[in-house]
C-alpha cells in the first residue's frame, strides 16, 4: 500500500477533524458528544464529551461549537472513576446518575464548559499512560480553544475515585517547575487515592490483585519507583493549584487518610488544600442523605467558580 493511500484511508487526525454538530439538551446547554481527542499507536481512539453554555457565536466553526456572545468560557475537565479499570466519562458516580438536569449540565448552565474525557483503563495500558491521555486531552482543548469558545488557562480538574487520583497526578505535575503546556488552575477531587506506596484502611501494596497493581502493571510494593510517580502525595509542592479535597469519613474502599495526607502534603509544602470530611458518607457519597451529596456538588462548583471567575 503507497503512503498516500494510507494518508487517504486513515481518518483525519483529531488535531484537524471536523467537529460533530451541538445537541441542544437542556436550556442553555449545547453538547458535542464523543469527539475523538486522541489515537495512541495500538489503541481505540479515545473521545470527549463537551458540554458547552450558552449559545454559539454566529460564524464561529460554522455555529457547530463556538463560544458564547460575552467571549471564552472557563471549563472543567471532567475524570470519571472505576478503579482505573472500568467506568465511562460521562458517570459523576451512583449518587447523581438520576440528576435531571444532569450535573455536567448544571455546570454547563452556570457558565462553565465541561470536557468529560475518555482515558485508557488499565487492562488496555499501564500507569503512565492514562495520565499521559488526559494531558493529550488537554492539549487538543487548548489547540481547538478558539472554535470551542473555551478558555483553557481557566481551566479546573474535577474527578472521582480513580479518576480524582488523576486528576489530581495531572493538576500537580501540570504545575511543577520545568513543566511546559497547559496547567490547571485548579482541582475537585471527590475520595481519591492519593498513596500508592502505604498500606492504608486494609490495603496492601504488596498485594498482586488490587486495582492499583493493575494500574501499575505490579503490586505497587515491587515497583516503588513507580509506585512514588502514581502518588500525588509525593508531587506535592508550592507551586500547586489550589484543591479542594472532599472524602466520606466512613469510606470503606479509600480510606479518608488518602485525602488528610494529600492536603498536609500540600500545606507542608506551602500550596492550598481545603480538605472537606464527609460525616456518615462511604464511597460514592453511599450512605449521605440526598441534601449531602447536592451541598457537595454545590461547594464544588462554588470552588470552581471563585477559582476562574
Amino acid at each position: 500500500m503507497s503512503a498516500a493511500l494510507r494518508s487517504l484511508i486513515a481518518a483525519p487526525a483529531p488535531e484537524v477533524a471536523p467537529l460533530p454538530p451541538a445537541a441542544h439538551c437542556a436550556p442553555g446547554v449545547r453538547l458535542l458528544r464523543g469527539v475523538p481527542y486522541a489515537v495512541p499507536d495500538g489503541s481505540r481512539p479515545l473521545e470527549l464529551d463537551l458540554w458547552l453554555p450558552g449559545e454559539a457565536t454566529e460564524g464561529t466553526a460554522g455555529g457547530t461549537a463556538g463560544g458564547t456572545v460575552g467571549g471564552p468560557v472557563p471549563l472543567v475537565l471532567y475524570v470519571h472513576g472505576g478503579a482505573w479499570r472500568i467506568g465511562r466519562r460521562d458517570d459523576m458516580g451512583m449518587r447523581l446518575r438520576d440528576w435531571e438536569p444532569g450535573p455536567f449540565a448544571r455546570i454547563a448552565a452556570a457558565g462553565i464548559a465541561v470536557a468529560c474525557v475518555d482515558y485508557r483503563l488499565s487492562g488496555e495500558a499501564h500507569f503512565p499512560a492514562p495520565l499521559d491521555d488526559l494531558r493529550a486531552a488537554l492539549r487538543w482543548l487548548a489547540l481547538r480553544s478558539a472554535e470551542l469558545g473555551i478558555d483553557t488557562a481557566r481551566t479546573v480538574v474535577w474527578g472521582e475515585s480513580a479518576g480524582g487520583h488523576l486528576a489530581s497526578l495531572l493538576a500537580l505535575t501540570g504545575s511543577a517547575p520545568g513543566h511546559t503546556g497547559p496547567s490547571p488552575a485548579g482541582a475537585v477531587i471527590w475520595y481519591g487515592p492519593s498513596d500508592l506506596t502505604t498500606a492504608r484502611g486494609g490495603w496492601d501494596p504488596w498485594d498482586a490483585a488490587t486495582p492499583e497493581a493493575a494500574l501499575l502493571g505490579a503490586a505497587p510494593a515491587t515497583v516503588p519507583d513507580l509506585a512514588r510517580a502514581a502518588s500525588p502525595v509525593m508531587h506535592a509542592h508550592a507551586g500547586a493549584p489550589p484543591f479542594l479535597l472532599v472524602h466520606g469519613d466512613a469510606d470503606t474502599m479509600v480510606s479518608s487518610t488518602h485525602s488528610h495526607a494529600l492536603a498536609a502534603r500540600l500545606e507542608a509544602a506551602g500550596a492550598s488544600a481545603d480538605l472537606w470530611t464527609v460525616p456518615g458518607a462511604d464511597h460514592g457519597w453511599y450512605g449521605a442523605s440526598d441534601e449531602q451529596v447536592t451541598e457537595i456538588f454545590t461547594r464544588s462548583l462554588g470552588f470552581v467558580e471563585r477559582l476562574v471567575r
